[in-house]
């Protein structure tokens, strides 16, 4: 079967591998008699999935002992509401705004903490530019400071995570990483907490990850419910309510189609973080060196997750959309808030997928001259 390239900003295209060995155990899981969605999330069948999971997500992001991996639900934009609830203490809480995640992100916070405080945005370049670290403005005893460390709408990313110590400032960093999350490996001594949604680069939507250090456990505030209190869910092994089963099975099965991942002598992440750099350097080069195309953000922090374009004649978009669809080129609209188009190149998407893209843009680009 010859299957469209998927470029949906999520959720997103899945591995191949992953949905075909899903669909071959959706009746019978290892002889159980019982398909993954039907388990007792207390039985020993779905725990080995479980127990699984969560070993192999520690070693091929690397997480340190002292963290712990939470299996959550609600989505990122949930946990825009469950950080602060967690981590805020009533105090201020410090926030990079670079797009409109981050941008939803601090307006949640302001429904928890005592204080948000913008220590830098990048509004006034149309969040084309991250401001630098340099020039931030950090609250003294800030609970955490808060950025999204790709912005899936604008296609900006931190290509490198801030050093908040050498800035000055004590505070732990939360990332949200949600969409390019087991793209490139984690600098876990610059961070205290990451979360994401699985919708993009590992599973379903449905399932949220959450990373988070154990000293940041145990000070949520009085509000914050039972099943969204960091401590409560590591206590209990991500057990405390009915966890998300399909969610971390799927995410399971990728994570172990992570491991298996070459690149020359490189293995899992750092084989994905090369394959990536390769997708994103040929797309970006192509709209470059386009007189069709062109890309709005700084070249230092483009993302390599999110690609946004936009045709200079936007009368030929409705055109562009209609041609790739019937060489089975699919989502390549850009989000409602920006327009354009944008390509999502995953972990999932094949480099042959970018290739195709890019033959169908020079294509259009020639007919449209």
């Amino acid at each position: 079967m010859n299957r469209p390239y998927n470029f949906s900003a999520g959720p997103a295209a899945i591995p191949e591998e992953v949905l075909q060995q899903a669909a071959a155990e959706m009746l019978d899981w290892n002889g159980s008699g019982m398909g993954v969605m039907e388990m007792s999330h207390r039985g020993k069948e779905f725990l080995s999935i479980y127990e699984r999971a969560e070993a192999d997500l520690r070693t091929l992001l690397a997480v340190p002992p002292e963290f712990r991996i939470l299996f959550m639900q609600g989505g990122g934009l949930a946990e825009n509401a469950i950080v602060p609830m967690n981590l805020s203490r009533a105090g201020v809480v410090d926030f990079v705004v670079t797009g409109s995640w981050s941008q939803k992100s601090q307006k949640e916070a302001r429904k928890y903490a005592s204080e948000v405080h913008i220590a830098a945005s990048a509004e006034d370049s149309g969040f084309t530019t991250l401001p630098d670290p340099a020039g931030w403005s950090l609250s003294r005893g800030a609970s955490y400071l808060h950025l999204c460390s790709n912005e899936t709408i604008h296609g900006i990313e931190f290509h490198t995570l801030p050093d908040l110590r050498a800035l000055g400032s004590d505070a732990p960093l939360v990332i949200d990483f949600s969409s390019h999350v087991a793209s490139r490996p984690v600098d876990w001594s610059r961070v205290g907490l990451a979360f994401g949604g699985a919708q993009k680069n590992l599973g379903p939507a449905g399932l949220t990850l959450v990373i988070v250090r154990e000293d940041l456990l145990g000070h949520a505030l009085p509000i914050c419910p039972s099943a969204f209190d960091y401590r409560v869910v590591a206590e209990n092994q991500s057990m405390f309510n009915t966890p998300p089963t399909w969610g971390i099975y799927i995410a399971g099965l990728t994570f172990q189609w992570i491991l298996r991942q070459r690149e020359g002598t490189l293995t899992g992440v750092a084989a994905l973080e090369a394959r990536n750099r390769a997708k994103a350097e040929l797309l970006y080069r192509t709209i470059d060196e386009s007189q069709l195309y062109y890309n709005k953000v700084a070249t230092d922090c483009r993302s390599r997750m999110n690609i946004p374009f936009f045709l200079r004649d936007e009368r030929r978009n409705d055109a562009f959309l209609a041609g790739a669809r019937e060489r089975g080129l699919l989502q390549l609209k850009g989000h409602k808030s920006v327009g354009g188009m944008r390509a999502s190149l995953y972990n999932a998407m094949p480099m042959a997928g970018v290739e195709a893209l890019v033959a169908y843009m020079r294509e259009f680009e020639t007919q449209h001259a």
